[in-house]
């Protein structure tokens, strides 16, 4: 660890702007790696200290309106475990080092507050008690959750076979999953699953999931369980919403082949390529709905075609500069997205840079681009900030787990496949995607 950060910090100079690094001499590879490293150290030195999983977000300027410093995400943490498991590989940490970090986070969740097996958006890291994420919204969230067991069967399937302590650890996640009772959170007369429950206010959000949008691996989870398992038709009339998922969209030339939720025309922000997919494999990965690789690739192009061509002239747009997701935005948070309205100005590094499986070198491009002209401005202690506006000179120094977990999960994904071919490796998750008519070249005979 300490040899790659000496070689990477050798090859930097500042120049007589300090905001600028300039940098003519680090490889692709290595600015990879630097960027995996800072970005890893988010969810390792930033931890929140009581839980050791992910904080909601960290502001290097000590702000936190909400006084929400400790506040863990259930989601971000999700990403997380995946990025301690990339870490692990790429010698930024030792085995071990991982290895006791993932069990006290095992130990953790198995005390915190649950909700028929499901843990809440928002938990308070010193106490293991949910943190509303709304007034109605103080209990279960099976989508979080379905993003947080991702990334644990993750880590199970990395341990499994290794030493006894290990293989504890990973008998521990799967009594976890197996806890996990998606078949409670149904709308059972539409068919479809649900995304909250509350002891107090039961389903009264019934906010069906509905695609398409983030939510598919709730589904592929929900139908791989071995305890609570939700039935196939869920999926297909619920999800897939009878059919009417199916789209026939060309944005700039490239086909969206489902019908993107409120952003049917252009395509919905960039998460949505991102979160169902860190360990879930796209390659090859096709229903009767999509081929969802080719689907997620049109999307990146889609959205970077709409950042180049810039129609609303934002000043910081480019061939080199591109990626609009959900993140900060300069008034409070938007899920920025092609489109008049929904695009703000505001560039978020997290969509070019989680979408290096799909767009390796306009991704490349504009990490290096960033990288190299904005310097310190834009990367910081752990890595690139989450979003910042030309148009508007704004740079926050700020971070969310959510964003910072699949840059560097989803660069190890094109560089190795290394979560993906972890994660595809589950037994529940082969059951689960046959039974809901998936077809992948992991089970290919």
């Amino acid at each position: 660890m300490s040899m790659f950060v000496w070689m990477v910090s050798c090859g930097q100079r500042e120049n007589n702007n300090s905001s600028v690094i300039e940098e003519s001499e680090i490889s692709d590879d290595s600015l990879m790696t630097l960027v995996q490293y800072r970005t890893f150290q988010y969810f390792w030195d930033g931890a929140e200290p009581t839980s050791l999983l992910a904080r909601e977000r960290i502001h290097l300027d000590g702000e936190y309106p909400e006084n929400d410093r400790n506040v863990i995400t259930t989601g971000g943490s999700g990403f997380g475990v995946m990025a301690i498991l990339v870490g692990i590989e790429r010698g930024f940490i030792t085995r071990k080092e991982g290895f006791e970090r993932l069990n006290h986070i095992v130990d953790y969740l198995e005390r915190a507050d649950r909700f028929h097996g499901i843990w809440s958006h928002w938990i308070h890291g010193e106490t293991g008690k949910v943190k509303p994420f709304g007034y109605d919204d103080d209990g279960g969230d099976v989508v979080e959750s379905a993003f947080l067991i991702q990334g644990l069967l993750t880590v199970r399937q990395y341990f499994k076979d290794g030493n006894e302590e290990e293989q504890a650890m990973a008998n521990k996640i799967t009594k976890l999953y197996e806890a996990m009772e998606w078949s409670w959170y149904r709308n059972e007369k539409e068919e479809v699953m649900l995304w909250h429950w509350s002891p107090q206010y039961e389903f009264k959000r019934n906010h069906g999931l509905k695609g398409y949008d983030e939510t598919m691996i709730a589904y592929i989870l929900a139908a791989s369980s071995p305890t609570y398992p939700v039935d196939a038709a869920y999926y297909h009339k619920g999800w897939a919403r009878d059919g009417a998922i199916k789209g026939n969209s060309e944005p700039f030339g490239h086909l969206l082949e489902l019908n993107h939720n409120g952003a049917k025309e252009l395509g919905g922000p960039l998460f949505w390529a991102h979160y169902s997919y860190l360990a879930l494999d796209p390659r090859g990965l096709k229903d009767q709905y999509a081929d969802y690789w080719r689907h997620n690739v049109n999307h990146t192009l889609a959205n970077r075609a709409w950042c180049v061509e810039n129609p609303n002239n934002f000043e910081g747009y480019g061939p080199h500069s591109w990626g609009l997701t959900a993140s900060y935005s300069v008034k409070g948070y938007a899920a920025h997205a092609p489109g008049e309205s929904s695009d703000k100005g505001v560039i978020s590094p997290t969509a070019a840079l989680s979408s290096f499986p799909y767009t390796p070198e306009y991704s490349m491009e504009a990490m290096r681009y960033w990288y190299e002209t904005y310097g310190d401005k834009l990367f910081g202690k752990y890595g690139f900030y989450d979003a910042f506006s030309v148009q508007e000179d704004w740079f926050p120094q700020r971070y969310l787990a959510i964003d910072q977990g699949p840059i560097v999960v989803m660069i190890e994904n094109h560089r190795t496949g290394l979560l993906w071919d972890l994660f595809m490796t589950s037994p529940e998750v082969k059951e689960g995607l046959d039974k809901l008519g998936f077809s992948s070249p992991h089970y290919s005979n």
